[in-house]
């Protein structure tokens, strides 16, 4: 077995971060429901650490993630490392661990600071009166923008990947997570940057807003961004109802 670890100056030590991995299985509490991958909170000297366990490669990606390809747990800790040199907000990256067997890649963890915050993006899409809800919209899409203007383009910005803090009386913070999917450009154009926006909700009202908001710091009409947005979200969402539609379908023959 060969072990892989890197580990960051941080608010505990390198021995207590290899102690709660080497414990994962045993010790913590578990965070979400996660299908893939699992999440835990351990405490450690008073502070609590987030640790996730990604899911246990097939055979094709055990070897691509020894030879060819950056693991997930590895690609986490260094595009976190990115967004926080860029001044984008996720939490801190704590350490990174991959064990490989002969054949490939074993496992992997990716440790963080665990943040406590108030709500994600998907709490301004399932509850219509969410509190301050159309200044938090703004406040994000402003936080969008500043990320494509540095040509970050996270590619699961979906509903459950940002987390949000209240700072002060009407300002939030905003932090990343699940970062192990991402492009860095040296420009964002226009149609890559809607895209990039396409996942994040369902609802029309939502997407008028953002566009309007969009439309103050990016140099194309309101209309062209709601119209370019609100066809690549339709689109999505078409998509992912097929799929869903399909899967469905498979398990029924399956049975």
């Amino acid at each position: 077995m060969i072990t892989k670890f890197k580990f960051s100056d941080s608010i505990v030590s390198s021995k207590d971060v290899l102690s709660a991995i080497k414990n994962f299985d045993s010790e913590g509490e578990l965070f979400g429901y996660g299908v893939r991958n699992k999440i835990k909170l351990i405490p450690v000297n008073g502070k609590t650490i987030n640790i996730k366990s990604f899911k246990i490669p097939n055979i094709i990606n055990k070897i691509a993630y020894k030879y060819f390809r950056k693991s997930k747990a590895r690609r986490s800790f260094e595009y976190a490392t990115i967004l926080l040199e860029k001044g984008i907000g996720t939490p801190m990256p704590i350490a990174f661990l991959e064990n490989f067997n002969f054949i490939g890649l074993k496992d992997s963890y990716y440790v963080s600071e665990h943040l406590v915050t108030e709500l994600t993006y998907r709490e301004l899409v399932e509850i219509p009166d969410y509190p301050d809800r159309d200044n938090i919209l703004r406040q994000f899409t402003k936080f969008s923008f500043d990320l494509h203007e540095k040509g970050i383009e996270f590619l699961d910005h979906s509903p459950g990947n940002t987390l949000i803090k209240k700072r002060d009386e009407g300002k939030y913070d905003f932090f990343l997570v699940d970062l192990n999917r991402m492009n860095f450009h040296e420009f964002m154009p226009f149609e890559m940057r809607m895209k990039n926006l396409c996942r994040l909700t369902p609802l029309k009202e939502m997407v008028a807003v953002m566009s309007n908001e969009y439309a103050k710091y990016y140099p194309e009409s309101e209309q062209k961004i709601f119209d370019t947005l609100w066809k690549m979200t339709a689109d999505f969402q078409e998509q992912f109802y097929r799929k869903k539609r399909l899967k469905k379908k498979l398990k029924f023959w399956k049975k």
